[in-house]
């Protein structure tokens, strides 16, 4: 027991130090926007407001509550410091380590094997992207609760097997780790499959060589509540994702999804056994590569057949292969989310079945050839080394978007995704004429992608050429004209433009197209506003609440409109104070803009001692901000301290009227 402490304490420090680097990496435009930096809910830590938020918002085409309140906790403890937030993710993939070695100890008694296995998951390549991604704390977060549903679910085993009263204990805990384990990311599905896997080998609940039915059913009962959340989460998780991020079987044929998965499970492999090219994002091949899907197809079949051949000497080696096999179908690409062909980070718990097959096959050949282990060891030891330096290498593309996404060009072929993240990430450098350049060879490569003539129209509408731009969203949506966002985008530089009613059209059809999203009404609100119907807005934004309550830009852009328009009869303070008040409450309270907003719904109110108050504090931050509005505020304090409410036209607004979206 002593020799394990120390082991899984030298397993810590090595992996804590190996990934030191992420302490001075910043966050990504890769969806770290969404889960972080543009998020005000998260930003604003530990709230009640937030908690109910998180276990109520398809965010990020997501339901993941205990992932929303490990970033409100991060956010709560560290603010906007992104080192922090990296290393976060590192302690939660160390714990995973200990936890996996502690896991296969108590399973098998085999410390050495055991240790090689979560040393492997510890340094390996393939998994830099699920710790250095602050994005992918989802993924470092499931697999801790993971691996506490195994080891209590081990723990359990024992118990019942001698009938203790604890059994029920330990079932419960693994019970409730596994649904914290859903909450955190639902690719936890196919968990309880893994429990009849382990209960085959080797905690030999189970035999296939004397297979009796009845325990087998027996087993999988025991099972049922685990596989009753499973399928609660699945249902979930479609319906989070079909809006915006499950592609049709029209846009990405069966017969494509089925060699690439085949394709997929041969290249994990690969990259499993010599970690090169990695990328960040994957590219479908084009044109599509049939005869290596047909050879992954035979390998594929080659090695089940020998797992399942070899399975009483070697019981291991088919649990691996199926851990491998079953934990990657809920990522592996039959139902597509988004463009990738795979991705680094869905390999992070199924390479632990292919690890426990190479660790204890190298035992099961020392053991019956009389191998020296010294000889052995040296090439573990080899080997742990070589992952410990490609993964420092891999670490060093995820400093900055930049790197990662020039990496990722490098070492993939015709990638346009990544081009358009490039082309992102240059933009906010203000690179604009490098920026451009990437936006069109993305168009280069992919003349049919949506997203990248969606990309090129946001850029050229900011470039003030709007001529131009509205032929690349009109491109767009000919390729797709079922795309929520391009109709928006669309929608918003032709109220640019003063064509109200094409613009509301399109408004309304992204509402059709997705109707559980408040922004198309949100921005139908300030189309209204812009063309003199204040009225009309009200309604519109009343529209977006009912779907998300929680929306600060409604609530905030509302409240303005109810405190300040000049029309009276759109006028009402009291509504437009609890607006002000719930979306200040929602973005903790230190965010000027919308303190003065605010202040103009306490003035409204005639509460002019707390509009001045409140006012006073959102110059302080405006000022120290830099922000363009602090004149305007200024000016508003002076209304107040004589007793004046603020009135203001929302018809063809100057950018300093009206917060921009």
């Amino acid at each position: 027991m002593r020799r394990l402490r120390l082991i899984g304490l030298l397993l810590a420090l090595i992996t804590l130090v190996a990934y030191l680097p992420v302490a001075h990496h910043g966050f990504s435009i890769f969806d770290d926007d969404d889960y972080v930096t543009n998020n005000p809910v998260v930003q604003d830590g530990l709230t009640w407001v937030g908690v109910k938020w998180a276990f109520t918002t398809w965010h990020a085409s997501n339901w993941h509550p205990i992932t929303w309140l490990s970033h409100m906790t991060d956010c709560e403890l560290f603010g906007p410091n992104a080192g922090a937030h990296h290393l976060v993710n590192v302690l939660f993939h160390t714990a995973n380590a200990v936890l996996l070695l502690l896991l296969l100890f108590r399973m098998t008694g085999a410390l050495w094997p055991s240790a090689f296995v979560a040393a492997l998951f510890a340094w390996h390549p393939l998994h830099v992207e699920s710790v250095a991604w602050i994005s992918e704390r989802k993924d470092v977060l499931s697999t801790f609760f993971a691996l506490l549903t195994l080891l209590a679910y081990t723990r359990y085993a024992w118990e019942s097997k001698v009938r203790s009263p604890k059994s029920k204990v330990f079932y419960s805990l693994s019970l409730l780790a596994f649904a914290l384990g859903l909450m955190a990311k639902p690719m936890l599905v196919t968990l309880p499959f893994v429990m009849l896997l382990l209960d085959y080998w080797p905690l030999q609940r189970l035999s296939l060589s004397a297979f009796r039915f009845p325990l087998f059913l027996r087993l999988a009962l025991e099972k049922c509540p685990f596989f009753l959340l499973a399928a609660i989460s699945c249902v979930v998780t479609f319906l989070a994702q079909r809006a915006s991020a499950v592609l049709s079987l029209e846009q990405d044929p069966l017969n494509l999804r089925l060699v690439n998965t085949l394709l997929s499970y041969g290249r994990y492999l690969l990259k499993t056994i010599w970690p090169v090219d990695l990328a960040v994002i994957y590219p479908f091949p084009n044109p599509f590569p049939w005869g290596q899907g047909i050879t992954a197809a035979v390998v594929l079949l080659a090695v089940s057949w020998s797992t399942w051949r070899t399975r009483r000497p070697c019981p291991y080696l088919l649990v691996g292969w199926l851990w491998f096999l079953g934990t990657l179908v809920p990522v592996i690409g039959l139902v597509q989310v988004g463009f990738q062909a795979m991705a680094d980070r869905y390999a992070y718990i199924p390479l632990i079945g292919v690890f426990i097959a190479i660790a204890f096959a190298g035992k099961h050949l020392v053991s019956r050839f009389r191998l020296p282990k010294t000889v052995f060891a040296l090439a573990s030891g080899l080997a742990l080394v070589g992952c410990l330096l490609v993964t420092e290498r891999q670490l060093s593309y995820w400093q900055d978007d930049e790197s990662l996404f020039r990496h990722a060009i490098a070492v993939t072929k015709n990638n346009a995704t990544a081009h358009i993240n490039l082309g992102v990430a240059l933009e906010r450098q203000n690179r604009r004429s490098e920026a451009l350049i990437q936006y069109q060879e993305a168009l280069r490569i992919a003349p049919d992608s949506v997203h990248a003539h969606n990309n090129l129209g946001n850029f050229l509408d900011e470039m003030g050429k709007p001529d131009e731009a509205l032929a690349q969203y009109q491109e767009a949506l000919r390729l797709k004209p079922d795309a929520p966002i391009v109709h928006d985008n669309l929608g918003t530089l032709l109220v640019e433009l003063g064509k109200f009613d094409e613009a509301l059209t399109q408004y309304a059809e992204a509402a059709r197209l997705n109707p559980t999203d408040p922004r198309p009404y949100y921005l139908m609100g300030k189309a209204q506003l812009k063309r003199g119907d204040s009225a009309m807005a009200i309604t519109r934004f009343h529209d977006a609440l009912r779907l998300d309550p929680n929306d600060f830009q409604t609530l905030t852009y509302m409240a303005r409109v109810l405190a300040s328009d000049e029309n009276p009869r759109v006028r009402n303070g009291q509504i437009a104070l609890e607006m002000a008040v719930k979306a200040n409450d929602l973005t903790g309270g230190e965010q000027p803009v919308i303190l003065d907003i605010l202040a103009m719904s306490y003035a409204e109110t005639g509460r002019f001692q707390d509009a001045q108050q409140i006012e006073q504090r959102a110059i302080q931050l405006a000022q120290a901000a830099v922000l363009e509005e602090t004149n305007a505020m200024l000016q508003r304090l002076e209304l107040y301290k004589s007793d004046r409410p603020y009135r203001e036209t929302f018809t063809n607004p100057s950018p300093q009227n009206i917060p921009k979206n």
